[in-house]
C-alpha cells in the first residue's frame, strides 16, 4: 500500500475498484485494513474492505478488497499528508513482509504504492527506495531500473547516486550488465529481438573525445562485447538524439548512464501537468526492478503528501504497473545475470 500518510493506499483501492484487474489477477493489498477502509471512505468508493492472515485466505472478488492486514497502524494518530517516522515504519515494514510473501513463493509477483524516502530515514531504515529494499532483502547484487510508458523503456546504469559517482560508474562491466538486463525486460514484455540504444554520457557522445574520454574507454567497449554476444545495440547515442529517436519507434529499449538523463525524457511523455490547476492531470509509467528473483513493478510517482486524502489521486499509474506485473508473470524467463 506504500506510505500509509501518502496517495498508495489511495491508488490502491481506486485500481481494485476496477473490476477488470480480476480477470488479470487475484489482486491482494499488503498493509493496514484500517488504512485502506479509511481511503475507501474518503474517496466514495462501494468497496467491502476483507481483512486476512495469508494469501490463501483470500477470496478475490471483485468489490471486496482483500488485506494481508498486517495491523500497524493507530488510525487515531496517523496525520495524512505528513512525514513522519510512524508512517515510514509502517511503509518499510510492509515492503519487507511483500518481499517474504514473495521469496516464499506465497504470491506470484509484487506492485509498490510510493513510499517517501525522508520517513523511511526519520525511522532509522536508510535506505534510498525500493529499488534498494529490494535488492538487500533478496540479496541481488546486479540489479537495474527500467522506467515504461508505452513504447518508451529506460533503463539506467546508475540511479540514485551524486551526479559525481554517476559518472564514476560508467564502467564496462556495468553497461554490459545493464545491456544484458533492458534485453531480458524486453523479451519478458513480448519483444523477442530487442532494439536497444546505449546514451553517452558526455554531451555529443564525447564528440570523438573533445568532451570526455568515457565512451571511448568505457561505453564503445561495452557496446561492441555486447554486439559479439548476440545482442542487437548501437551507440553511443548523443542523449537528446537518443529519447526523441526511441520515442518515434526506433529502439526498443534505452541505456541511459545516470537518473536524471533517463527520468527527465521518459516523465516529459508520461506526466501531464495542468497549468490551470496546478496539479498533476495524468500521471502514468511503471517502475520494473530488474535482475531479482521475484517480481517487482512500481507507480513511478511519489507519495503526493499535497494532496494525500482528499480524494483526487490518479490510479493510471497503480492500473498500468499491476498489468506490467502480470504480462512479466505470464512471460517469465530467468533474469538472473549471467555476465
Amino acid at each position: 500500500m506504500g506510505d500509509p500518510a501518502g496517495i498508495g493506499p489511495e491508488v490502491a483501492v481506486k485500481a481494485f475498484s476496477d473490476a477488470a484487474i480480476y480477470n488479470s489477477c487475484r489482486p491482494l493489498i499488503v498493509g493496514d485494513a484500517g488504512v485502506i477502509a479509511d481511503a475507501v471512505r474518503f474517496c466514495g468508493l462501494d468497496l467491502g474492505v476483507r481483512p486476512v492472515k495469508s494469501a490463501g485466505e483470500a477470496a478475490f472478488l471483485p468489490g471486496q478488497i482483500d488485506v494481508y492486514d498486517l495491523a500497524n497502524v493507530d488510525i487515531a494518530k496517523l496525520q495524512k499528508g505528513e512525514i513522519s517516522a510512524m508512517a515510514g515504519d509502517v511503509a518499510f515494514r510492509t515492503v519487507v513482509e511483500t518481499i517474504r510473501l514473495a521469496m516464499a513463493g506465497e504470491i506470484d509477483g509484487t506492485v509498490t504504492g510510493p513510499v517517501n524516502k525522508e520517513s523511511l530515514h526519520m525511522a532509522g531504515h536508510l535506505f534510498s527506495g525500493h529499488t534498494e529494499i529490494y535488492a538487500h532483502y533478496t540479496g541481488t547484487k546486479k540489479y537495474a531500473m527500467l522506467l515504461v510508458e508505452d513504447d518508451l523503456r529506460v533503463i539506467h546504469v546508475s540511479t540514485h547516486v551524486s551526479l559525481r559517482e554517476a559518472c564514476d560508474l560508467v564502467k564496462k562491466e556495468r553497461i554490459l550488465e545493464t545491456i544484458e538486463l533492458m534485453h531480458q525486460a524486453c523479451v519478458q514484455l513480448g519483444i523477442a529481438s530487442p532494439r536497444i540504444a546505449v546514451a553517452g554520457l558526455n554531451p555529443h557522445a564525447g564528440d570523438g573525445g573533445l568532451f570526455g574520454w568515457e565512451e571511448k574507454t568505457e561505453i564503445i567497449p561495452a557496446i561492441e562485447e555486447a554486439v559479439s554476444r548476440g545482442y542487437r545495440v548501437t551507440g553511443p547515442v548523443p542523449a537528446d538524439t537518443l529519447f526523441p529517436k526511441a520515442k518515434g519507434g526506433s529502439f526498443d529499449g534505452c541505456v541511459a548512464m545516470y537518473h536524471d538523463q533517463g527520468h527527465i525524457p521518459f516523465k516529459m511523455v508520461g506526466f501531464t501537468w495542468d497549468s490551470q490547476t496546478g496539479k498533476m492531470k495524468s500521471v502514468k509509467g511503471v517502475n520494473v526492478t530488474l535482475g531479482l528473483p521475484i517480481i517487482r513493478t512500481s507507480v513511478d510517482h511519489g507519495t503526493a503528501m499535497e494532496i494525500a486524502g482528499k480524494g483526487i489521486a490518479s490510479p493510471d499509474a497503480m492500473l498500468l504497473a499491476i498489468d506490467y506485473a502480470v504480462r512479466l508473470f505470464k512471460n517469465r524467463i530467468d533474469v538472473t545475470p549471467h555476465l
